[in-house]
């Protein structure tokens, strides 16, 4: 059974993260690709641009937005890749940059991954 985290890109990596998959659309302000430390990075199992405006991590919105993303994510090819690549591996780390780690496109493609690898 795999291993599956989530974890803030200002978080420092550690050797348990295993492999480290970033799911943000853009690039995480004031980090460079070299201080990262992430092993790939799926921007396109991001929610879109629209959703990700809409949602603007209000909590009032969570609820509409993970059905929204959810939804987003029944037809996107890299989440198809993600859950192949979680698959594979003992440890997987989610990386984000939100700052609300509560309310986050991460909290969701973990809660789905998860139930995927049940089912």
């Amino acid at each position: 059974m795999v291993t599956l985290k989530i974890k803030r890109v200002y978080d420092a990596p550690s050797e348990a993260d295993g492999y480290r998959v970033l799911v943000d659309r853009l690039w995480p302000r004031g980090i460079s690709k070299d201080d990262l430390k992430v092993d790939i990075w799926l921007r396109d199992v991001a929610p879109s641009d629209e959703l990700r405006k809409w949602f603007g991590h209000d909590p009032a919105k969570w609820q509409g937005f993970r059905s929204k993303y959810t939804q987003e994510l029944n037809s996107n090819k890299e989440f198809e890749k993600l859950l192949d690549l979680v698959r594979e591996r003992e440890r997987v780390t989610l990386v984000y940059s939100a700052r609300d780690t509560e309310h986050n496109q991460a909290v969701v493609l973990k809660e789905l991954i998860e139930k995927r690898l049940k089912g």
